[in-house]
């Protein structure tokens, strides 16, 4: 890996930029707020800047920067548990606009990739079974790097996937049946 300031610039801008998309969709899932999400992906491309040089060339850099970015949710969210809950008049009313058609990137994009049943199942899931479900099934990650992600054993993410899978499944029944993918 290169050592300067230039080429590590341009070696990251290489390798880690491209991922910018991905990790911003698993920064959604997780905060399911596009200003948390974006600050999320800020955050998480500074410290992987920062923490290039230890980055293995030739390992899966979008496994790495979801790591980290898990690591910034984690950190973020213990530190805002501890503080009351607020409500913004402007988040409010970014919120209706949301549900009355606005054409925000963040909305076209989960419109683009997620039906809005899909996508409202996905966040009734429990925290701990969103995430697994976002790696594996929408990042397409392994089991062993989601299980890196998280911190958490192998045994552990393929339980927490099958049972999301089953609530999953569970709400979107007639969905499906709407649809003609089931009977």
């Amino acid at each position: 890996m290169p050592k300067g300031g230039e080429g590590k610039r341009d070696h990251f801008a290489e390798i880690a930029l491209p991922l910018m998309d991905t990790v911003y969709t698993a920064a959604m899932y997780l905060s399911r707020n596009p200003d948390d999400a974006a600050e999320l992906l800020q955050d998480t491309y500074l410290r992987a800047y920062r923490g290039w040089n230890q980055f293995a060339v030739g390992t899966n850099c979008k496994a790495w920067l979801l790591t980290i970015l898990h690591n910034a949710f984690r950190n973020r969210y213990r530190s805002q548990s501890r503080e009351p809950s607020m409500v913004e008049f402007d988040e409010f009313a970014h919120h209706v606009d949301d549900q009355s058609g606005s054409r925000d990137p963040s909305s076209v994009l989960a419109a683009q990739v997620l039906d809005a049943d899909v996508e409202a199942a996905l966040r009734r899931l429990p925290g701990e079974f969103r995430e697994v479900v976002v790696l594996i099934d929408l990042q397409e990650l392994t089991y062993e790097e989601a299980a890196r992600i998280v911190g958490c054993p192998i045994g552990t993410v393929r339980s927490r996937l099958a049972r999301a899978r089953a609530v999953l499944q569970k709400s979107l029944r007639q969905y499906a049946k709407e649809r003609g993918i089931i009977r």
